[in-house]
């Protein structure tokens, strides 16, 4: 249960089903340390149990959105011999945010300001849809460090957005994605001036509310799947089955109710 959690990095609020999640580290340009890491894990974990959350707005508070693992609490750790076995949990324990993120059902609309490098960049590209304000720029920080820029899910995500050459561009440099570069290739949704993200997020998150919760959810399990599908058949045959469910659902008469009034719907 989302009330049950206990975040020290992380806020959140709720308001007609639209779940408000802020990175909350905003004098460590929201750097992301072993607590804030539990935060977003056991909070992205958490919404998998929550019907009544239909969508995700995550967002920063600071100048930067996320500057990617917090090097200083990652150096401090480095001057103690640790077993292999226990740095690959660590690993893991990061990882699974990401993994979280794309499993959960609700879609999630990520405002970026500033900087997302690293796994705030990761963070970004987990997210459904990305919104940049004008200054905002995203990197793969990691092969700036001594460590490959393959990770925490950048190698999946990345190419199948951008595709494989770009993708090897950026990755192979650790060069910034500007906020126009990443409109132009279609990796952001919109540019909005820092104090407009917020209210942009807000239009997408009133479109996808006129769906119904389970032809939402089912909408993002689908695109999850039929990204990776064997064929056209394969993605086919998951669409027939969602249309089959979300025809049975009490909701969608209510759907079709609203659509013809133009007004928005009442879900039960």
């Amino acid at each position: 249960m989302l009330s049950d959690l206990q975040l020290h990095h992380v806020k959140m609020s709720e308001q007609s089903g639209v779940l408000t999640i802020t990175l909350n580290r905003p004098d460590q340009l929201n750097a992301m340390n072993r607590r804030f890491v539990s935060d977003l894990r056991n909070l992205f974990q958490a919404l998998y149990w929550e019907p009544s959350i239909r969508v995700v707005v995550l967002r920063a508070s600071g100048k930067a959105f996320c500057a990617g693992l917090d090097l200083k609490e990652a150096s401090e750790n480095q001057d103690r011999q640790v077993d292999t076995s226990i740095m690959l949990q660590r690993q893991r324990t990061i990882a699974e945010i990401y993994v979280a993120m794309r499993r959960c059902p609700q879609p999630i609309i990520c405002c970026i300001q500033g900087a997302a490098s690293g796994g705030g960049f990761a963070l970004a590209l987990a997210s459904d849809i990305r919104l940049l304000s004008e200054e905002a720029r995203m990197n793969a920080a990691f092969i700036r460090i001594g460590l490959s820029a393959c990770d925490m899910g950048v190698s999946y995500f990345l190419p199948r957005m951008i595709g494989l050459s770009r993708a090897s561009e950026y990755m192979l440099t650790g060069r910034f994605i500007e906020a126009e570069q990443a409109l132009s290739m279609g990796l952001a949704s919109r540019i909005a001036s820092a104090a407009r993200l917020d209210d942009e997020a807000a239009l997408f998150a009133e479109d996808m509310l006129r769906a119904t919760p389970l032809g939402l959810r089912l909408t993002k399990d689908a695109l999850n799947h039929t990204i990776d599908a064997q064929g056209l058949e394969a993605a086919m045959a998951l669409e027939d089955r969602n249309q089959m469910l979300t025809a049975q659902d009490p909701n969608f008469h209510e759907g079709i109710a609203a659509f013809m009034e133009k007004r928005m719907p009442v879900y039960g």
